[in-house]
């Protein structure tokens, strides 16, 4: 029996294209299958870790992965909290009571400064498990106090010492804490404190209205005692 003209058609010019292309799609999408598992997989096995990561951070249970927590640590977090509590009010208070642009350009900077690093310090307290306060100390509420009642000269003169002599001694606790810790995150809390701590300082000494006196005062208080 011979075979029909359709038969050797086929023989002579291999399959149909339509038949072709679907083989080699069924072809591309079998070799693509480990590849997704294999993607997928991996996805999944990230998607893990950083929620592991994640809730050992969040869990406040002290350290995770970023070192150990030591009283000096916990210190520094509630100065840099307890120092926003009180200047950034005082930041403010440079807007509307003092009569030098200087002092109020000091107070913006305050403000701004500090703002940033409250936030900080409250996202590393929580990730570290310490505690930290909402209230100034009892001494810096009698600051801003002191802030509310003066206007004018009086202010600016009252409101560069105050804060100027508040800035010395917390940068010196600050580079004693950077040398010091063992935690990470201490130590980029540490460095952004500095910075912005310096610039503070820099803008109140613009005012040209910190006194002899309010340095000799911050060199006693950090001076180291024998």
């Amino acid at each position: 029996m011979r075979p029909n003209r359709s038969s050797r058609r086929v023989s002579k010019r291999g399959l149909p294209p339509r038949v072709v292309a679907t083989a080699v799609a069924a072809l591309l999408v079998l070799a693509a299958i480990p590849v997704l598992i294999s993607l997928q997989s991996g996805s999944s096995q990230a998607d893990e870790g950083g929620s592991a990561t994640v809730n050992s951070r969040d869990s406040g249970s002290g350290t995770g992965n970023v070192g150990p927590v030591a009283e000096v640590d916990e210190e520094f977090l509630v100065k840099v909290r307890q120092a926003g509590l009180w200047e950034i009010p005082a930041g403010r208070l440079a807007q509307t009571n003092a009569s030098s642009e200087a002092v109020k350009r000091a107070g913006l900077h305050l403000l701004e400064g500090h703002v940033k690093l409250d936030q900080l310090v409250r996202e590393d307290a929580k990730i570290l498990g310490v505690k930290i306060p909402n209230e100034a100390t009892e001494e810096q509420q009698e600051w801003v106090r002191q802030l509310e009642q003066a206007h004018g000269k009086e202010f600016d003169r009252l409101f560069a010492n105050l804060l100027r002599s508040s800035h010395g001694k917390i940068f010196a606790t600050i580079g004693e804490v950077r040398a010091a810790t063992q935690n990470d995150l201490i130590r980029r809390h540490a460095r952004q404190a500095n910075q912005t701590v310096l610039d503070h300082m820099e803008v109140l000494e613009d005012t040209g209205l910190v006194e002899p006196e309010t340095f000799e005062e911050v060199e006693e208080a950090v001076a180291p005692s024998e």
